[in-house]
């Protein structure tokens, strides 16, 4: 297996791919896709950058007064980027199972976060780094993916992360010992919460 350097780059290739004029087009676009839906009605979903074109698996991650208030994303480079930041905001606002819908008043308080992924590949326990890595295992039909900033903002070590992240798939903490899969990934994360995009 190749080290973990080699094999979960970001998601270009080179850490930092995308601009601040491309984060901020794409966190426009998510807030215009979350207030498009509370009308009715879809925003335009093609492109204005070839970058923005290219496929890639992304989370757009929702947070209202400091607490997180939903979050959603492909793991697979299914749609272009800019498609996938549309879905997916519509869906953290609305479909995840974990909270309300966003309502009217609410939605232009929400300071959107989106991390684009890297493909995921097998990785060792020991070759996972806090803060550099998300994790996804799988074992017996159920996977539990977490983001690599989760582990910071929640002070976990790197065994905290790996039982944690065998909680969200519904398995022991524990499984990661026991014959799950393993799976590390890269994240470019860039958004609104706590000033992660500059003014």
């Amino acid at each position: 297996m190749a080290d973990a350097d080699s094999s979960l780059d970001s998601p270009a290739g080179s850490p930092g791919m995308y601009t601040l004029e491309e984060q901020r087009t794409l966190i426009e676009l998510a807030h215009r896709a979350i207030e498009a839906a509370l009308d009715g009605k879809h925003v335009e979903t093609t492109a204005p950058t070839p970058r923005l074109e290219e496929k890639r698996g992304a989370f757009t991650t929702l947070h209202l007064n400091g607490s997180l208030r939903g979050c959603v994303g492909y793991v697979e480079a299914i749609y272009p980027l800019y498609r996938t930041v549309a879905e997916t905001a519509v869906a953290a606002a609305f479909y995840d199972s974990r909270f309300w819908p966003v309502t009217p008043q609410e939605a232009p308080e929400l300071k959107i976060d989106i991390s684009v992924l890297s493909v995921p590949r097998p990785i060792q326990p020991e070759e996972v780094e806090v803060g550099r890595h998300g994790l996804v295992v799988s074992h017996n039909g159920r996977r539990g993916l977490l983001l690599p900033q989760v582990p910071v903002e929640h002070g976990w070590d790197r065994d905290t992360f790996l039982a944690q992240t065998c909680l969200k798939a519904g398995l022991p903490v524990d499984a990661w010992q026991n014959g799950a899969l393993l799976q590390g990934f890269t994240a470019e994360v860039f958004g609104e919460h706590e000033g992660r995009l500059p003014a």
